[in-house]
């Protein structure tokens, strides 16, 4: 019988100058119909602030800077049958307006404050809020 072990996934929290986080919608994939942090696969040979640099402008056509590594949280989708280990990176926005450039991933991009997320949360943001976890400290 073959292992399968968890995926890694790398959330990135975008936060502006007024200090509002951008999220999005999923759709088309796990967790269809929450809000999450823009999130993708770690690849092959890849560091996670690359990641998340390539990753952030493939899907919203922004740029980000001022990139640190936050926690990490272990996500298990029973209903999907998919586990995943997500690394979260928090960054400061630098240029572009967010657009939707994957519009079959996404269904719409909105800034909130940390304490004004909207719902159903994407499971690595719920698992974090669990944990306690404030960006802005």
């Amino acid at each position: 019988m073959e292992t399968i072990r968890p995926k890694i996934g790398v959330g990135v929290m975008i936060i502006n100058k007024e200090g509002k986080i951008l999220l999005g919608k999923r759709k088309n994939a796990h967790g269809d119909g929450t809000w999450s942090f823009p999130w993708w696969h770690l690849e092959f040979n890849e560091t996670v602030e690359e990641c998340a640099i390539r990753e952030t402008m493939e899907e919203t056509g922004i740029t980000i800077k001022s990139i640190t590594m936050g926690p990490f949280t272990n996500d298990i989708f029973e209903k999907e049958q998919k586990h995943y280990i997500t690394l979260f990176a928090i960054c400061e926005h630098d240029e572009g307006e967010p657009k939707i450039m994957e519009p079959k991933k996404c269904d719409g991009r909105e800034r909130f404050k940390r304490d004004e997320f909207p719902k159903p949360l994407f499971l690595p943001i719920v698992n974090l809020k669990k944990q306690g976890y404030n960006p802005f400290k």
